[in-house]
């Protein structure tokens, strides 16, 4: 029986250790930095499967490739990234960019391409330290293996185990050492960017990571540089942000992912405690009789109605119509006066025939 309880125990101390192992590979702690909300291993994954550096561009500012989740200007939308290439020889430089102000750019990433004497090519894609801290260096997997120093420069007797990179078949590094290759230089700035690109709402970190995490898979993070000379001279002029440099410090993107977090947000169990918001612990007693509203409240009976109601005199009818006039009035006469039967002598004639007379008369 003790020897049952014991092999029992036993079972559950490597079930719990081996979930706690799963559980720590799934969800490894956070950078604390911006660059945690641009994976670069899916970034390098979309490098090494585009057939040209202007594809590969609209890839990383695709929404549905859910690649480019940075908010570097901290306005709430993801910032357009622009691929600057640079060559010398047979290597290559393509310097991920992001303008967060009309005159501040700051360098996300770099990735470097370089073919030497024997023509191995080797692709790795170093993160800018503002983003990622320092020696953020990624690079693909490969089966084959061999043995070799950290540093080229060193002279030790140490030995370590690095991966031999051969992307000789990807789409893109075929495309960079073809006849057709032609120099990509994007024409856009701050304000300024291709019709395809819509500006989205970042996702909170948990969720974003998540939606990644199957690259790392098939990349690593390697302890060295491939070709050290070639990152110093690009480390020493790199573009830097002091936007960026400043929301760093001042902990904006923190509160703009989520805390950076790869686990999602924890529910609490039990509620948080009242505030002076919330309802109080006991209700408040209530008065024994409401308070009348006089100007609302009717009246317990109805007010009287006189006995007779008023008359009306101006509109009330007489009994009788009043006694019309046995004769009527009669109107003044319309007839016109009689006209004589003969016309008046003419009055200046008969005088002038009188004064005529008398005037004979004197004469004589």
């Amino acid at each position: 029986m003790k020897k049952g309880k014991y092999y029992l125990s036993i079972i559950l101390i490597i079930f719990i250790g081996y979930a706690g192992y799963s559980q720590s590979n799934e969800e490894p702690e956070a950078l604390g930095l911006p660059g945690d909300d641009l994976n670069l291993y899916a970034v390098l994954d979309v490098f090494q499967n585009s057939t040209t550096i202007e594809k590969f561009e609209e890839s990383l500012n695709d929404e549905n490739s859910k690649i480019n989740n940075l908010d570097l200007d901290n306005d709430g939308k993801v910032d357009f990234i622009k691929v600057k290439t640079e060559k010398e020889g047979n290597n290559f430089m393509f310097i991920l960019q992001v303008e967060p102000n009309k005159n501040d750019i700051q360098d996300v990433a770099v990735v470097f391409v370089n073919k030497d004497k024997n023509k191995n090519i080797s692709v790795q894609i170093v993160g800018d330290e503002n983003l990622y801290g320092k020696n953020y260096v990624v690079e693909p997997l490969d089966s084959k293996n061999t043995t070799t120093t950290i540093n080229p420069g060193y002279t030790g007797t140490e030995k370590v185990v690095t991966t031999t990179v051969n992307v000789v078949t990807s789409p893109v590094v075929v495309y960079l050492y073809s006849p057709v290759y032609v120099p990509y230089y994007p024409p856009y700035y701050y304000g300024y960017y291709p019709h395809y690109f819509r500006p989205w709402a970042p996702l909170y970190f948990s969720v974003y990571y998540h939606n990644h995490y199957h690259y790392h898979n098939h990349y690593y993070r390697p302890p060295y540089y491939h070709y050290p000379s070639h990152y110093n001279n690009y480390y020493s002029r790199r573009s830097t942000s002091v936007i960026v440099v400043n929301n760093t410090r001042n902990g904006n993107y923190k509160r703009t992912y989520n805390g950076n977090n790869y686990r999602k947000p924890n529910i609490p169990t039990t509620r948080p405690s009242t505030t002076t918001n919330n309802r109080p612990s006991t209700r408040p007693t209530t008065p024994a009789t409401r308070p009348t509203s006089p100007s609302t409240t009717r009246p317990t009976t109805r007010p009287t109605t006189p006995s007779t109601k008023p008359t009306s005199p101006s509109t009330t009818r007489p009994a009788t119509r009043p006694i019309s006039p046995s004769t009527r009035p009669t109107s003044p006469s319309t007839t016109r006066p009689v006209s004589p039967s003969a016309r008046p002598e003419n009055t200046r004639t008969s005088t002038h025939n009188s004064t005529t007379r008398q005037s004979s008369q004197r004469n004589k």
